[in-house]
């Protein structure tokens, strides 16, 4: 598909749902686009790898190169006024490593290693820093924030920041602006 100005757009009709002022970058793979529902004021960059179900909501951010892995049976879910920053990584589905099987996708069903699929949800006014790696069926919270680098392999706390290997909360973060804004806009 081109643009008004020649360039080349993502197909925004593959999507089960795509809301207005939304950017895919034509670099973007969105594996399973028919499973895939896209808000308001939306942008995916350059590099995005998404092989999930996804629900991404209103005034969202997905940066470059950030992947969602974890196939059809796992879901993302990013609710509105989130940002991923780049290079994260989103662990939705994932084989166990447990010797119960091979790891590879292209091995028979029978062979496989167990697989586990999760839901990973990204609540409200949550961000993700630079190259954050979340792991299978984490939550996390309403206003919580992941420090850039960092490994999540727990739900989080609603409005507190995060930093580490694993990552542990370090702070509690103001929303009172982020509340009052998102309530001029309509969202509460």
């Amino acid at each position: 598909m081109k643009s008004e100005e020649g360039k080349k757009e993502y197909d925004y009709s593959q999507l089960k749902k795509c809301g207005k002022d939304v950017f895919i970058s034509e670099r973007a793979e969105i594996r399973r686009p028919q499973l895939v529902s896209v808000g308001n004021h939306v942008a995916i960059d350059s590099g995005v790898y998404i092989t999930t179900q996804a629900e991404i909501g209103d005034y969202t951010h997905i940066s470059p190169y950030i992947t969602v892995i974890g196939g059809a049976k796992s879901k993302l879910i990013v609710e509105d006024f989130v940002t991923i920053a780049a290079g994260s990584r989103i662990i939705a589905g994932s084989d166990k490593f447990l010797g119960d099987g091979f790891t590879s996708v292209t091995a028979p069903e029978e062979y496989r290693d167990t697989v586990e699929f999760s839901t990973v949800c990204l609540k409200k006014f949550s961000g993700i820093g630079t190259n954050v790696v979340i792991m299978p069926g984490v939550t996390i919270a309403e206003g919580s924030v992941i420090g850039a680098c960092s490994l999540v392999t727990k739900d989080t706390e609603p409005w507190t920041i995060y930093m580490g290997v694993p990552a542990k909360a370090v702070k509690k973060r103001n929303k009172e602006k982020m509340i009052e804004y998102a309530k001029k806009l309509g969202y509460l």
